[in-house]
């Protein structure tokens, strides 16, 4: 698998191998509904079954594959509603981390920030779509992560990695590399003048634009599945966090 790179043996085994299942996945080298087994994976990996099980232990908790009893583990295809669902929680739940993120955040958090933008940017030039999101992804954890609360950031994780299947739908053909620069202008410009309500607002609209876009871009790709329903769920309840 291309996805799945080099073994790093100053870092935990289980931990890379969940993360090149990730990747593989997000990639579409691992296809929803196809079966894998752990033997066949462990082989491709160079790796003893051992830590892929335990990958796929952890894959299966957060509700991106199923381990099924003599058929081996299968990539869940998730539904727009679950999607739908998923999006939902994050606008609801990542805006107040946003505002109290903006109220700590340090000189050397900010400048954090822009390391981690630039990293979403580098990555979608060079048109790496995994990269892409994995930078997407820390470059909002760390802001769930300065809200001090790690039962969120943890939840905030899931939620992602629930999605990352889709996740290619809106990277990079959907948003340019200045349309993911411009994306995150007004979370960052609110970082920057300690601005939480700006910050609240910021990611609230940023979050719901990347809903819009991956609902759309699924919608798109099944011949008969409107987005107009799935759009209006997304108001249902968020209507209400603003």
């Amino acid at each position: 698998m291309s996805s799945m790179q080099q073994i790093d043996h100053g870092q935990s085994l289980t931990v890379q191998v969940t993360n090149m299942l990730r990747a593989a996945i997000t990639s579409g080298e691992m296809n929803p509904g196809e079966h894998f087994s752990a033997v066949g994976l462990a082989e491709r990996l160079g790796v003893s079954r051992t830590p892929v099980r335990e990958a796929l232990q952890l894959l299966e908790k957060e509700g991106i594959v199923r381990i099924e009893k003599n058929r081996g583990v299968r990539v869940l295809q998730m539904s727009l509603d679950e999607i739908v669902q998923i999006f939902q929680i994050r606008i609801m739940l990542e805006p107040p981390a946003a505002a109290r993120a903006a109220e700590v955040a340090t000189d050397a958090d900010l400048a954090h920030f822009l390391v981690l933008h630039r990293r979403i940017l580098d990555a979608a030039a060079r048109d790496d779509g995994p990269g892409t999101l994995q930078a997407d992804k820390d470059f909002h954890l760390f802001l769930m992560e300065l809200a001090g609360n790690p039962r969120l950031s943890a939840l905030d994780s899931e939620l992602r990695n629930m999605v990352l299947a889709h996740g290619l739908v809106t990277i990079p053909s959907a948003r340019s590399s200045q349309g993911l620069a411009n994306d995150r202008k007004d979370i960052l410009a609110a970082l920057e003048h300690r601005a939480p309500r700006a910050a609240a607002e910021a990611v609230r609209d940023h979050v719901t634009r990347t809903a819009q876009l991956l609902i759309t871009g699924v919608c798109a790709q099944t011949p008969g599945l409107s987005s107009k329903e799935y759009l209006s769920k997304l108001e249902h309840l968020t209507k209400f966090s603003g």
